[in-house]
């Protein structure tokens, strides 16, 4: 008799009605809906971290090499001056130059000059060009602008010429 007690009540819990067996179903399937958001969050979660450095990173790339043309204008500028005011053409590196600081940046300037002559007056072009380096190559911190100018000038009996 408590042979057959015993396997009517093992026969009744394995019906899909049984309390019993609902609750462990239940328990088993939150647990399964649990490990999926928290799988879910994280994932999100390391998004959001890689998301947040690569805009960073693109922040400062961004502002340096706004910098570095400024440092190349400046290159441009120098060397348009030394055309202007001495007629002179000579390349230089802007960080060997007294009064000049341009944080961490390298200026290499470099400049060509073809003089023509028509009639009496004697026409130069000055070819330009300026260069700003900041950091190694290849590495990701590296930034390079490059700017190009064209002067010509005019020269009558070595007077400039009048338009």
């Amino acid at each position: 008799m408590k042979l057959r007690v015993s396997l009517i009540r093992c026969m009744s819990a394995m019906r899909p009605d049984h309390p019993a067996r609902r609750n462990i179903s239940g328990r088993g399937f939150a647990l399964v809906s649990a490990i999926f958001l928290l799988v879910v969050l994280s994932g999100l979660g390391v998004f959001i971290v890689t998301l947040s450095s690569v805009q960073n990173v693109t922040a400062t790339q961004d502002l340096q090499g706004a910098r570095a043309y400024q440092a190349a204008r400046a290159g441009i500028e120098w060397s348009a001056y030394q055309v202007l005011q001495n007629t002179s053409c000579a390349a230089a590196s802007l960080l060997e130059l007294p009064g000049i600081t341009l944080v961490g940046f390298s200026v290499r300037v470099q400049c060509a000059a073809r003089s023509y002559e028509e009639g009496a007056r004697a026409i130069t072009i000055y070819q330009i060009t300026s260069i700003a380096t900041l950091g190694v190559a290849g590495s990701t911190t590296y930034v390079e602008r490059q700017l190009a100018a064209a002067i010509e000038t005019c020269r009558l009996d070595g007077i400039p010429c009048a338009n």
